[in-house]
């Protein structure tokens, strides 16, 4: 059985100009003039030809440039990799065409020249507006910093998306807030906002282990998380995805592909791919295969992956699951999930309390273990 067509892609620029404390990702510190960063920019240019030669593209609907920091490798090879990516595809403006940047590497001349070559939509690592707390995450820019990069996004940019980050060891809830205020403020349309999590093999785990930095506290993260939510939705944005409020209109398209089960084609050093038809879905990463799910395991996945979403999951699509996985053992797992307060059932879909949310490893856990 054939596959279905990408209809998103990432591009992933595995260069920073410092490692974080916090950062587990695929990513180096590398100085921006490293003939590293030369060489692995014309890999990827290669890798998109192909891929557009293959007829991988063809129905691309939304393209991220990821990291990394791909502010970082500057403007002469963001030019180069903009322009190829617009001849192996139609970069069309109905494209979602996302780039993340750092504010210590985003700049008025470059802001100018990726919205002319079809970059449409600027996130910004912002993490905190508190200069304190971005020198605990070990950031390379300060509040001001971050305060000029939206501020120049914005000259031609409208659709701007900052990340903050709550429960940092050493971060008032009142730091925190102040931060979500400053984004709107600011004018952004779309605000991620995401609870700090050690990962293992850190410099944060080892300053944990070492009893030097304390474990994020639970209630305070979740403390954060309605701050967040009371204050952007006082402001007018909707939370549509657990870590994702955006202004009407503006929700990222890219992210919204992943939790709906859409294929999606990853290039680039530990890029994603995702594959799948009607039996059985792929994941590969580096060449090496991370997921092999058949339908049963498909269908339970999809309900999961939707009950990250506000609008959570329909009757209709919850009756398509059952009969994979088994009419009996869905509405079990729904009515112990209402009666521990994890969803309800309104106007005809089933979708995440808030609770649900805060508590999303037991919310999403029960759904997958309905296909181990």
């Amino acid at each position: 059985m054939p596959y279905d067509p990408y209809k998103a892609l990432y591009l992933h620029i595995p260069f920073c100009v410092k490692r974080c404390g916090y950062c587990d990702f695929a990513t180096a510190a590398t100085e921006r003039d490293s003939p590293v960063i030369d060489e692995y920019v014309e890999s990827l240019v290669f890798q998109l030809r192909r891929a557009s030669r293959e007829g991988k593209l063809g129905q691309i609907e939304t393209v991220y440039l990821g990291g990394g920091t791909p502010s970082h490798i500057g403007m002469g090879r963001l030019s180069m990799l903009l322009y190829a990516l617009s001849t192996a595809m139609h970069l069309e403006p109905e494209v979602e065409c996302t780039m993340e940047a750092n504010p210590e590497s985003l700049t008025a001349p470059m802001v100018r020249d990726i919205w002319a070559l079809g970059v449409n939509r600027l996130s910004i690592g912002v993490q905190s507006f508190d200069d304190e707390v971005l020198r605990i995450l070990g950031r390379a820019h300060d509040a001001e910093a971050a305060r000029a990069a939206v501020r120049v996004a914005q000259e031609r940019f409208r659709n701007v998306s900052v990340d903050l980050m709550g429960g940092i060891p050493g971060q008032s809830l009142a730091s925190f807030e102040a931060s979500v205020r400053e984004a709107v403020a600011l004018g952004v349309t779309h605000v991620s906002v995401y609870p700090l999590a050690i990962e293992p093999h850190t410099p944060f785990d080892a300053a944990v282990m070492r009893g030097e930095m304390a474990e994020p506290d639970d209630d305070v993260e979740a403390a954060c998380m309605e701050a967040a939510e009371r204050i952007l939705g006082e402001a007018g944005f909707i939370r549509y995805e657990v870590a994702s409020y955006a202004r009407p209109g503006f929700e990222s398209r890219h992210n919204t592909a992943y939790w709906t089960g859409v294929p999606y084609l990853g290039l680039g050093r530990s890029a994603a791919t995702m594959t799948q038809n009607a039996e059985r879905r792929m994941r590969v990463q580096d060449g090496r295969v991370v997921d092999d799910l058949n339908a049963r395991q498909m269908a339970a996945e999809d309900l999961m992956l939707a009950m990250r979403m506000a609008q959570g999951v329909s009757d209709e699509r919850i009756a398509r699951a059952a009969a994979t996985i088994g009419a009996g053992a869905v509405a079990a797992v729904f009515d112990e999930l209402a009666a521990l307060g994890l969803a309800e059932h309104r106007g005809g879909r089933w979708r995440p309390t808030e609770r649900g949310w805060l508590c999303g490893n037991e919310l999403y856990g029960r759904l997958l273990d309905l296909a181990p």
